[in-house]
């Protein structure tokens, strides 16, 4: 079993004085949530989520050697230009990564990053953002460490970005992403995230995440704080056994292709998620009344048509619509007709599963 220890890397082979990367690394959407950590962002619960496709970061990463070596140097530009209210957050993230990269004193760097969805629009932004940066740091760790394997590559990568927003680890590989320690998942770990290793019907590939963008703006609760409010919890450690026995039943629904097994999951995992917000102390709410519509609309249409489309939240006020390839058209028709009204702006985002971080 690998250990935090063993991503600490021996000294390096080769040297390298400038160049650049770049990397696109996508959101993912999780099916089981991530609620609640432990210290050095170890998961209080495994979780399980679909990588998507089109919501994404692309990060390019400059670097030139330097003499002055005693402090980060860098420089952070969003869609261009400078944002110093991100500075911190990479700050910290280069903090806590320093024992694992410790090249990253020598260099000044220049990160360009833009997203191709709203920024802080419900959409995982951090998950996808620290893992195009981590993936950009490995390859630089990988022109100074030439032997470096692919599977070492992309378990560090994963390793670091958690580091920087927990669900990041599983925005580096795969289709299907798992994070946390689950005794009957082979590999799986609170390190990194691991490709689901089992089989995955032919219902789930291809699968489709319409996200429907019922409010844009800012969080008034950010994660980090809803992860601490964890602590304490009245319901917290019903809530993480819950999570390992959901877990449990999606490895017999993704072998099986059952969507109306899955679809009871997935829902009662949003739900729950946002009940635990609800019953932590402060407690806060992150839904707005159009998440309620859409909801209640996305039932209605089920029950009268059968079409297995459902939905799941993250932690905050979007919906996003989960439904099987072969069902697109039907669904994406009642979007139009029913759900566009709740959309702030009439706005929503056309996603499925992917495959992970791209280098460029």
């Amino acid at each position: 079993m690998l250990t935090a220890a063993d991503f600490i890397p021996n000294p390096y082979t080769s040297t390298i004085e400038n160049g650049n990367f770049e990397w696109s690394a996508p959101s993912n959407i999780a099916l089981v949530k991530y609620w609640g950590k432990k210290d050095n962002q170890i998961p209080a619960n495994p979780s399980v989520s679909f990588t998507l496709n089109n919501c994404k970061t692309i990060t390019k990463l400059a670097f030139e050697r330097r003499a002055n070596q005693n402090a980060f140097s860098f420089d952070l530009l969003f869609e261009g230009k400078p944002k110093e209210d991100f500075k911190p957050k990479i700050q910290k993230f280069l903090e806590r990564v320093e024992v694992y990269l410790p090249f990253l004193k020598d260099y000044h760097f220049t990160i360009d990053t833009q997203n191709t969805f709203p920024h802080s629009s419900g959409i995982a932004s951090s998950a996808s953002g620290m893992a195009a940066l981590a993936m950009n740091f490995m390859s630089l760790e990988k022109q100074l460490n030439p032997e470096m394997t692919d599977e070492y590559f992309y378990q560090k990568a994963s390793f670091l970005a958690r580091l920087g927003s927990g669900s990041a680890c599983r925005s580096v590989k795969g289709n299907v992403v798992v994070w946390g320690n689950q005794e009957n998942i082979e590999g799986s770990t609170d390190l990194f995230g691991v490709e689901f290793p089992y089989t995955i019907h032919e219902n789930f590939k291809n699968y489709q995440d319409t996200i429907l963008l019922v409010d844009k703006g800012e969080k008034q609760v950010s994660s980090t704080v809803g992860h601490d409010l964890m602590h304490n919890h009245p319901y917290a450690e019903r809530r993480f056994t819950q999570a390992h026995e959901n877990l449990d039943k999606l490895i017999a629904i993704f072998e099986s292709g059952n969507l109306d097994e899955f679809i009871k999951v997935v829902e009662s995992e949003a739900l729950t998620l946002h009940a635990m917000m609800m019953t932590s102390l402060p407690y806060f709410i992150l839904m707005k009344p159009n998440t309620l519509q859409i909801i209640n609309a996305i039932w209605k249409f089920r029950n009268e048509t059968q079409i297995p489309v459902c939905f799941t939240l993250d932690a905050g006020a979007n919906v996003h619509a989960l439904y099987p390839e072969n069902v697109t058209e039907k669904v994406l028709q009642f979007i139009q007709d029913e759900l566009v009204v709740f959309c702030q702006n009439s706005q929503y985002i056309c996603d499925k599963i992917g495959h992970g971080a791209i280098a460029l």
